[in-house]
């Protein structure tokens, strides 16, 4: 197993659970400070290695209308300022080969879009800055065609990658998650994280922007960790009604403490059991 050293942890399936966690778009300086600020305060208090994470270009959004973010000048300095601020280690999301160097400058791990994690050149820019890399599980490959985008990465020189379980599409303006992926992505020996807050999109659902099942983000949540992987991605707003991008999906931020102490205990309960061959 790849387990990944990063600052004072390890990412790893059979690790601690690994909390990549913040807002979906960079709305603003000060919300991306409040958001961190209150991830970290309970990261702490519940013992949760944890990760900040925003985006600043949301390039892939249904309308021309919708909101895209501060672009990555901006969003850089304010991923440089959270991560100094509460001293955490950061990811953001990147659509370009020439935006991998210099975010991997800032972030500690860099993150492909499930809808480019095939696009070579990407990868390979992504691949040549030595960071950690994350691979968001396109909608439309099965789990066992990541091996593919793990073959590719690694030929281009980075073998430093998680893996990120995020739904499948169903049929119109729907995602579904099988729960078997997450051993089959196991099995590809990288480090599995579910990203709960996007499995539960209805992309297109309001016909200008993806709807969401936020009322079922908790028993998602539980149906993944369940099932033995390195951690959760999650995204929350202080008000998701009114976010900028995704709010539908969006926990509540305070409900926050309360449902990753729920998360946390199931994470610690299944991986204190003992792994049975059945096969």
């Amino acid at each position: 197993m790849n387990d990944l050293e990063l600052k004072n942890f390890t990412i790893g399936n059979n690790e601690p659970m690994t909390l990549m966690g913040g807002v979906n778009v960079l709305e603003s300086r000060d919300l991306a400070m409040q958001v961190a600020e209150k991830f970290k305060e309970i990261s702490v208090k519940l013992d949760i290695n944890y990760i900040f994470k925003g985006s600043f270009d949301k390039a892939n959004r249904s309308s021309i209308n919708s909101f895209r973010g501060p672009g990555i000048e901006e969003g850089l300095r304010i991923l440089q300022e959270v991560s100094d601020t509460f001293d955490v280690a950061t990811i953001t999301d990147i659509h370009e080969p020439d935006q991998a160097m210099p975010v991997s400058e800032v972030c500690d791990i860099v993150q492909i879009p499930a809808f480019l994690a095939r696009q070579t050149d990407l990868v390979a820019a992504a691949a040549s800055t030595k960071s950690i890399l994350q691979f968001k599980k396109p909608q439309f490959l099965s789990a066992p065609e990541m091996k593919n985008i793990i073959q590719k990465c690694e030929s281009a020189g980075n073998s430093k990658i998680t893996l990120c379980e995020r739904g499948n599409s169903f049929g119109y303006n729907n995602l579904i998650v099988d729960t078997l992926n997450f051993q089959i992505l196991k099995n590809l020996n990288k480090p599995v994280i579910f990203d709960v807050t996007h499995s539960l999109q209805l992309p297109g659902g309001l016909g200008n922007a993806a709807g969401g099942r936020r009322e079922y983000l908790l028993s998602l949540a539980k149906a993944g960790i369940s099932q033995g992987i390195a951690g959760l991605f999650l995204e929350a707003h202080p008000d998701p009604d009114n976010a900028k991008c995704d709010g539908p999906c969006a926990l509540r931020l305070d409900m926050l403490e309360p449902f990753l102490k729920q998360v946390k205990d199931l994470d610690m309960f299944i991986k204190e059991q003992d792994n049975l061959d059945i096969s």
